[in-house]
């Protein structure tokens, strides 16, 4: 009789190859055009080649048309800040690099191909994906650590043709924004009313607290590892800097107290439960997402305060903040505009579509998905479910729509409602398939 698989055991054989065709890994080319006779083997290489290539030559806006540069997203990385494992290195972080491509194709059937790269200089990054980046339709950069990553993006949105989005930083920005939005919502607050702390000065907490911002957030109190960043601190990166205020607060209990919301990114069970007694009289809401454990767990802070809101970066509690809601859905708006980058008003119709679709009412589908008998917009559902497939369409649409006002996207006559039509018919033929 076998013995029943630890997770890491069967974590081990999922990535290693099952069969005699297979292969190790979880991604692989998938051909589109067939090569089965003469005619389609000249055609798919020489001599008829040639002519898609000479068609680009004349005009490189071809290659959308001629090649799979319309659905292709390279998955760049340094393997720096890889999950909650750190600088691990290139080559142990592309696991996780072929994971992100399982999930373009999975929720938006974006093709995606892992680039690791053995280096951790910040000049030499830009230029090698600046160099390759127009055989992409899209650059996606993961797991490279602060401060190192504001420059990379930062410069590469200014070379690029093409959109580039740090998920790491934008992902959980444009998810708990979403949560946000509706809250706000819920409890008749205001954005600029609200007291917002954020636990971790790293790529996301400064791309998060960006977004509030720019929701109409002013008040917001950032803590790294050594307290509040105050303006009397002179060790401040030019990112902390923005967000050093005039403040008597030193300590997460400190900023605590009148908090309206708490964005955890940082580690477990840094949030004592009686800090929570001490925010906001309504409505107080916190996204606990350090991962697997995080700021501090749902029952515990629902014990100490019954009214809270709270989300986390886990499946098996409400308000699950997965940044699988966003960074394929994102792109697959992106890709079918042809943008050639990823606005600050592209990444707020993401939220706003994610707020959106909370409110609708959920398929059962979902709900079995979740094994619960019900799930309705409120405090317990404030973010929509990463397996309702019209995230898909509602994101998608809503970024693609904005890439067009706001002058970004290459296709100039897009009507979205056949757009949406057609993200419907993706999403059907997504859902068959698992």
């Amino acid at each position: 009789m076998s013995k029943e698989l630890s997770f890491e055991e069967a974590s081990l054989n999922y990535h290693r190859a099952k069969g005699e065709f297979d292969t190790n890994g979880k991604t692989g080319t998938l051909l589109t055009k067939p090569c089965n006779t003469e005619e389609e083997l000249s055609m798919a290489y020489s001599p008829g080649v040639a002519y898609p290539c000479l068609e680009i030559e004349k005009d490189e806006e071809k290659a959308y048309e001629y090649t799979n540069k319309g659905n292709l997203v390279a998955v760049v990385s340094d393997g720096t800040a890889v999950l909650g494992l750190g600088d691990i290195g290139p080559l142990a972080g592309k696991p996780v690099m072929e994971g992100k491509g399982v999930l373009f194709k999975s929720f938006a059937n974006v093709d995606a191909v892992d680039i690791e790269l053995n280096t951790k200089d910040t000049e030499e990054i830009i230029k090698i994906v600046a160099a390759m980046a127009d055989s992409f339709g899209g650059i996606n950069l993961e797991d490279i650590s602060a401060p190192r990553c504001f420059e990379i993006e930062d410069r590469l949105k200014e070379i690029c043709n093409v959109p580039v989005f740090h998920d790491d930083q934008h992902g959980t920005a444009v998810i708990t924004t979403a949560g946000l939005i509706n809250v706000l919502e819920m409890s008749g607050k205001k954005a600029e009313d609200l007291k917002v702390v954020v636990i971790g000065a790293g790529a996301s907490g400064i791309a998060c607290a960006s977004m509030y911002k720019r929701l109409g957030v002013k008040n917001i109190t950032m803590l790294d590892s050594k307290g509040v960043i105050h303006s009397g601190r002179d060790d401040l990166n030019k990112q902390k800097q923005m967000f050093a205020f005039d403040t008597e607060d030193r300590t997460l209990e400190d900023a605590m107290k009148g908090a309206d919301m708490v964005l955890g990114l940082s580690g477990a069970d840094l949030i004592d439960p009686e800090w929570v007694k001490t925010m906001s009289d309504t409505s107080p809401i916190i996204f606990a997402c350090a991962n697997p454990n995080p700021e501090i767990k749902p029952p515990l802070a629902k014990e100490a305060r019954p009214d809270v809101i709270i989300g986390t970066g886990r499946s098996d509690y409400p308000n699950q903040v997965n940044n699988v809601l966003g960074f394929p859905q994102i792109f697959r708006g992106a890709l079918d505009v042809r943008a050639t980058k990823i606005t600050e008003n592209m990444k707020m119709a993401a939220s706003r579509a994610l707020a959106s679709l909370a409110k609708e009412t959920v398929p059962d589908s979902v709900k079995k998905a979740h094994g619960r008998e019900t799930m309705e917009f409120g405090t317990e559902y404030i973010i929509p479910s990463p397996f309702d497939r019209r995230v898909l369409v509602y994101v998608a649409s809503a970024v693609a729509q904005a890439a067009v006002e706001d002058g970004v996207a290459r296709i100039k006559e897009f009507d979205i409602d056949a757009y949406r039509e057609k993200l419907q018919h993706l999403a059907e033929h997504l859902d068959g398939k698992h």
